[in-house]
């Protein structure tokens, strides 16, 4: 994507470069990337990973000097420098020949290799490089020479190995040793050479022969150019390329070509197409109009050739996500066109991390890199991806291009809508003949298209690979067995979709547009291709935030004090705008709200005054939104899931046609030079030394390098072409956005220098302190987040932004975790560090503890500090201990992996507020981090690292429950007791009690509790967040009578105590006569906190510290509230249901708890019903209830008697005596205080209270049982308690099973 390159550049290319070999200095080991291969191979060598490869891979080690790379130099480039684009020396020698200098024989292939690359600098402005590789002859006998003595030497290292008795392959300890080759000359291994028996290898491959063989080179020439017209620059080198090699020279001499192309070709301003001259032929390029998509010029249809749609739109989706992204290939090639691709396939959003898609050799440290990056590998010819050390892979996607293959991280979101988009791509692809589910044969794949490997398909080394791809341990994932494709398949099959009519309608244009159309066929095809599948692409991003602007929260302050404090503003109002999204795009775009990518593009919204401040891409897909918005009628913020497919290919393709059939430009002809007689000498076969006196300066009249642009491009054209980039001119706003890029982001992009090691300590300190900022930034989002009305108290943010998906953020705090704990590895074992690291630390621990000294489970930290919790003095507080949390962890077999195994281990420590002490405990072991990791490593950065635990310090401030709430299906063990009052005849208790722990996931069903310990321990399936307790016991024996204060229930794994309060008898005759409650309970906090953890926020709800009902049993000591404090108290009860329901679904707290805890409901019309009860005889307990079922008694003899009322008075009449009657006859001994609370629980499931307190309150028997006083005989008071509850009608009230057990209502 052409978006940051520099406004000031006019010209077609920047420089002409020459690389190749410098004869004066002579064969250079390429050092760097040799060392990185020496270290490997010893790697191998000493067994570090455990296992060494076969002796036939030993070879890999001792490189053949044919094999081995040395160091190229830029021989040439011309002009010496321009300003707007400084000449980057050892970026584009690293670049241009990444793997440096081959070398061949007569009998090698040798054909030439094109492939482009870019180099992005730490501003994030970029410049594409295009270059052709090919061989010469080495005419130095210097260089033969050394050649020769090279083979003389490796040859008897050869023979000696060769002739080692060996009776079966070489392990690691019969292995015998290998003479250490000479530190000038380290071999650097080349492609694995898999040929049958050693000798005959050492004939085929092992032979230079001064006398018989003749030496070739690898040479480069090079365009550099400020945009990135791949296929004409292409064009550019193959015809001077072809110059060199034919039997006649050119009409002119090279110089002319090379000087025309420098100077004399501008570039074709926005929305122009632009003719000039090549040694043979005409050359063509095309530049997109400021309302189209960007320019992009490599061959997509490649891509989706090589890896299949199902692959490419989960790089894709890993890409939006800002995963890390590694493409691995033995063709350069093919590393660009995929990430330019994906890149370009983003629109309107741009990749903000390093990127570095061709990665030379030199810089595989990177790799180590803590961050998100997009980067590409050259393969070497190595398929076998298990050899691939990468430091970092919990978070990875690699991509094996030439194997069709694609390792994806877990847990990856699907991109909404996945099988629509699909199949519109498939369609788009198969009517250009490119095969949806890609071409598996991908060697064959570049002869279709235009920017592939140029003139052959084999590259620098000959590709045997792709021909019997069976054998690859890839293999399984290739798409021809994937279910989607073949869903697909059948999809279009009945979409009708018939490719004979298809490929009609291409025949069609190229007949008509052959004889006008300026540019190859073949090259127009591939700007189709690229148009329709970019529109299917951007199309789908409009549609999805059609309405985005409505969310965008400008600032309220002026623009540098926003710049200041802008990673604590907020910038979208991401909770409203995702709960206006189909459910099932909510998994992608949670994740997506949070990257970087789109906060800078919301950013550049923020900034951007009017149409002309706009960045390129943002104006486009701000003109598309608008014309969505007018073409559909329906409402911009209701969203809908319908799939709605691209309307406008053809418009984006008829610009093209027309572009490419009709010329808007043709440029200076090449025309004779200024040269001295005897210069511009050929000779074929060999690249010319050129004239530097005539190309290292540009004509001094030329017409447009004066001037804007010439006349008949119209002042019109050159004010577009500005405005294309116009906020790069614009200073101000251009350190604005610099900065707004910055943000969060550490390291923008590798310096691609000769990396001294005070530069590479210099790159890992720039990670450390990244990765701190990174930590500190996340912390702080999570706890804003999470605190939601406080934060917004203490002037944090605002009201309405909370909500976005937590598990996200969790998610992604797991990924920084995993990106810390693999920043300097030594030896990468498994797929995540963290875990790894915690194994290592167990298998110490446990090893310590073996000793018979040992006392108690291994890991536990024997301190007065243990956790307390004040549930129960009974109850022992659990042991702090990170081996046992581990061991929860090994247990559940339903975690698979090590990431996960890593993640669920994090999601537990925070759920119990132990992630910092658990690390913090991890990291005190130093000898075991010395061994593991590098010293420039984050965890051995001992002030970072203090810090980074700080940051994590404060997640105790917060309840998560992000283990509990995640893992809903695995089984955890849970201990009850039961605190039973001593004071009066607990210990004589007789029955058998029971319980039933219900929660938020499920319930336990009875468990029989033993009478003489009253605790018991159980296994059983995650139940949530605990919500109720239901106890009783059987009546038997001769004292069934038993006053309960208390339960107490904890989840063994987490740690969670729940404390259910009673305060009351079960029994018969005695209290209401119960023999069974409901207890409601909730979350007990430790009270005394120790001093590393900090104080708690409030909790949401007010705990039921001690319920409604106190111990004293007769209901005339009961505290006497006045009407005022009564009406408050139903208020309040009604406010808690309202705001309950008020809140998104995710963040809501218990309803049982408003309705029945303390304060709740129940409690408050208990309130009302109690007030002015008339006070019965001594030693008689008077109950609601009682006075609820002559209130029924009344109301059915009243029924009997016929006495006519309206309808809607029976109705109310029939609906309650029918309640009354189902709750009575319940099989369950519940009490009168327990039928009343089921009462109220029913009647506001089915929205009847209010209608139950009217007929109460004009019911004889209330003026018998209440004085006059009483709240329910003043009429005002009745019916403003009326109308406060007819507020409860809108909601829709869900029961716990537990309340209403046994009534079949």
């Amino acid at each position: 994507m052409t978006t940051g390159f520099s406004s000031n550049s006019c010209r077609f290319a920047d420089y002409f470069v020459v690389c190749g070999l410098d004869t004066d200095s002579g064969l250079e080991p390429d050092e760097l990337s040799a060392l990185c291969q020496y270290i490997e191979a010893t790697k191998f060598r000493d067994g570090a990973r455990g296992h060494l490869a076969s002796a036939d891979e030993g070879e890999n080690f001792e490189q053949s000097p044919l094999r081995r790379t040395f160091k190229s130099k830029v021989l040439a480039h011309y002009p010496e420098n321009v300003e707007w684009n400084p000449f980057d020396q050892d970026a584009v020698g690293m670049l241009c020949m990444p793997k440096g200098l081959s070398f061949r024989t007569q009998v090698d292939t040798r054909e030439p290799q094109f492939h482009s690359y870019i180099i992005t600098r730490e501003d994030g402005s970029r410049t594409y490089g295009f270059a052709l590789t090919f061989f010469e002859e080495v005419t130095s006998k210097q260089i033969c020479s050394a050649m020769q003595t090279l083979y003389h030497m490796h040859n008897a290292e050869q023979y000696d190995i060769l002739h080692t008795p060996a009776t079966s392959p070489l392990g690691p300890e019969d292995a015998p040793p290998r003479p250490c080759p000479p530190p000038r000359q380290i071999p650097r291994p080349q492609p694995v050479l898999h040929a049958a028996p050693a000798i005959s290898r050492l004939q085929r491959f092992n032979s230079y022969d001064i006398s018989r063989d003749t030496l070739f080179v690898s040479k480069c020439i090079c365009l550099i150019a400020p945009m990135a017209f791949a296929q004409a620059s292409r064009k550019v080198l193959q015809q001077l390329y072809r110059a060199v090699t034919a039997p006649q020279p050119p009409p002119l001499p090279l110089e002319s070509y090379i000087y025309n192309v420098l100077y004399e070709v501008p570039l074709p301003p926005a929305g122009r197409s632009l003719k000039f001259s090549g040694v043979y032929g005409p050359v063509v390029c095309q530049r997109p109009s400021t309302a189209e998509l960007p320019l992009f010029d490599f061959a997509m249809g490649e891509v989706f050739d090589l890896l299949g749609v199902e692959n490419v739109i989960q790089l894709f989706t890993c890409a939006l996500l800002e995963i890390q992204i590694l493409l691995y290939s033995q063709h350069y090639h093919r590393l660009m066109a995929v990430a330019e691709s994906i890149t370009a396939l983003m629109f309107p959003f741009q990749w903000q991390h390093v990127y570095v898609p061709i990665l030379p050799a030199s810089l595989l440290h990177f790799l180590d890199a803590p961050v998100p990056y997009l980067m590409g590998l050259h393969s070497n010819g190595q398929d076998d991806r298990t050899k691939l050390e990468l430091p970092q892979e919990a978070n990875l996607c690699f991509v094996d291009i030439d194997n069709h293959f694609i390792e994806l991280p877990e847990d990856l979101p699907q991109f909404p809508n996945k099988l629509e988009f699909i199949q519109e791509i498939s369609e788009v692809l198969v009517s250009f003949d490119i095969p949806p589910e890609g071409n598996l044969r991908s060697s064959d794949a570049q002869a279709k298209y235009p920017g592939g490997g140029s003139f052959r398909a084999a590259d620098m080394f000959p590709d045997n690979r792709n021909a019997n791809l069976a054998s690859s341990p890839l293999h399984s994932y290739l798409l021809r067995e994937n279910e989607t494709i073949a869903r697909l398949q059948a999809l279009v099959k009945r979409t009708g979709l018939s490719l004979d009519k298809l490929d009609v309608r291409e025949d069609a244009s190229s007949n008509k547009d052959s004889s006008r159309v300026q540019c190859d066929q073949e090259e127009l095809l591939m700007h189709q291709v690229n148009i329709q599948v970019r529109e299917v692409f951007a199309n789908r991003f409009t549609q999805m935030f059609a309405d985005y602007e409505v969310f965008v929260i400008q600032p309220s302050q002026d623009k540098e004090s926003w710049f200041t404090n802008r990673d604590q503003m907020q910038n979208f109002d991401k909770a409203s705008f995702l709960s206006d999204q189909p459910e099932p795009y909510l998994p992608f775009l949670s994740r997506f709200l949070e990257t970087q990518m789109f906060a800078s593009f919301i950013d550049g919204k923020i900034l951007c005054h009017d149409n002309e401040d706009k960045e390129h891409a943002l104006r486009v897909f701000d003109a598309r939104v608008d014309k969505i918005r007018m073409l559909n009628v329906r409402t911009p913020t209701l969203r809908t899931s319908m799939y709605q497919k691209c309307t406008n290919i053809e418009e984006a393709e008829k610009a093209i046609e027309m572009r490419v059939t009709k010329m808007d430009h043709t440029a200076l002809h090449p025309h004779l030079l200024d040269m001295r007689i005897g210069q511009g000498r050929y000779q074929q076969g060999f690249f010319p030394r050129l004239q530097s006196d005539v190309l290292s300066a540009g004509p001094t009249s030329n017409k447009w390098a004066k001037r804007s642009a010439p006349a008949q491009w119209r002042r019109r054209d050159r004010q577009k072409q500005h405005a294309e980039h116009l906020y790069l001119d614009n200073d101000q706003r251009e350190k604005y956005i610099q900065e707004a890029r910055n943000l969060g982001t550490t390291i923008r992009q590798p310096k691609l220098s000769n990396l001294s090691p005070s530069v590479i300590a210099h790159t890992n300190w720039k990670f450390v302190e990244g990765l701190l900022k990174e930590c500190r930034n996340k912390t702080k989002r999570m706890l804003v987040e999470k605190m939601g009305r406080e934060a917004v108290e203490l002037g944090h943010g605002e009201v309405s932004i909370t909500g976005v998906e937590e598990n996200t953020l969790i998610a992604s705090l797991c990924d920084l975790l995993e990106r810390i704990w693999s920043h300097g590895l030594q030896v990468k074992q498994g797929k995540s560090a963290l875990w790894s690291h915690l194994l290592h630390y167990q298998e110490s621990k446990e090893k310590n503890d073996a000793t018979p000294g040992g006392l108690g489970p291994p890991g536990f930290i024997h301190d007065p500090e243990r956790r307390k919790s004040d549930g129960s003095s009974a109850m022992p507080p659990l042991k702090i201990s990170l081996i046992q949390d581990m061991r929860h962890i090994q247990n559940i077999s339903e975690i698979k992996t090590d990431v996960g195994k890593a993640r669920a281990w994090v999601r537990l420590s925070m759920e119990k507020k132990l992630l910092s002490r658990h690390l913090k405990q991890l990291l005190s072991d130093h000898e075991l981090t010395k061994k593991l990791y590098k010293r420039y490593a984050f965890l051995r950065c001992d002030d970072e690292k203090e810090q980074f635990l700080y940051h994590l310090l404060s997640f105790n401030a917060v309840d998560y429950f992000c283990f509990t709430n995640v893992f809903t299906t695995i089984m955890i063990p849970y201990h009850v007791l039961v605190v039973s009052s001593k004071k009066l005849g607990g210990s004589m208790f007789t029955a058998n009690p029971w319980v039933c722990v219900s929660g938020e996931l499920a319930e336990t069903g009875v468990l029989q509790v033993p009478r003489n310990t009253l605790e018991i321990t159980f296994e059983c399936q995650n139940l949530g967040k605990l919500t109720t307790v239901q106890m009783g016991h059987d009546n038997t024996g001769l004292y069934a009578k038993w006053l309960v204060e208390s339960v107490v229930v904890r989840n063994e794994i987490t740690g969670h105590t729940y404390k259910f309060p009673c305060g009351r008898w079960l029994g018969k005759g005695v209290d209401d006569g119960s023999l069974e409650r409901i207890l409601v309970g909730e979350l007990v906090t430790a009270s005394s906190e120790n001093d590393e953890r900090m104080c708690r926020t409030p909790p949401m709800q007010q705990s039921p510290g001690m319920m409604r009902r106190f111990v004293n049993i007769s209901p005339n000591s009961k505290p006497k509230l006045n009407t005022g404090q009564i009406q408050e108290g139903v208020g309040e009860a009604i406010n808690g249901i309202v705001k309950h329901f008020h809140k998104p679904e995710k963040e809501r707290g218990s309803l049982t708890l408003l309705l029945c805890g303390e304060y709740g409901l129940v409690w408050a019309l208990e309130q009302v019903f109690q007030h002015g009860f008339k006070s019965p005889r001594l030693f008689k307990n008077v109950f609601i209830w009682d006075f609820l079922e002559k209130s029924q008694v009344h109301f059915e003899n009243a029924e009997q008697r016929g006495v006519s009322l309206d309808e809607n008075w029976q109705t109310r009449v029939h609906n309650f005596c029918r309640f009354m009657h189902a709750i009575n006859n319940t099989s369950r001994n519940i009490g009168k205080d327990g039928k009343f609370q089921m009462l109220v629980c029913l009647g506001a499931r089915d929205h009847l209270l209010h209608h139950w307190i009217a007929l109460l309150a004009d019911c004889p028997i209330t003026a018998q049982m209440y004085e006059d006083i009483a709240l329910i005989k003043d009429h005002s008071l009745v019916n403003s308690l009326i109308r406060v509850l007819q507020t409860l009608q809108e909601f829709n009230i869900t029961l716990e099973a537990s309340l209403v057990k046994g009534v079949g209502i």
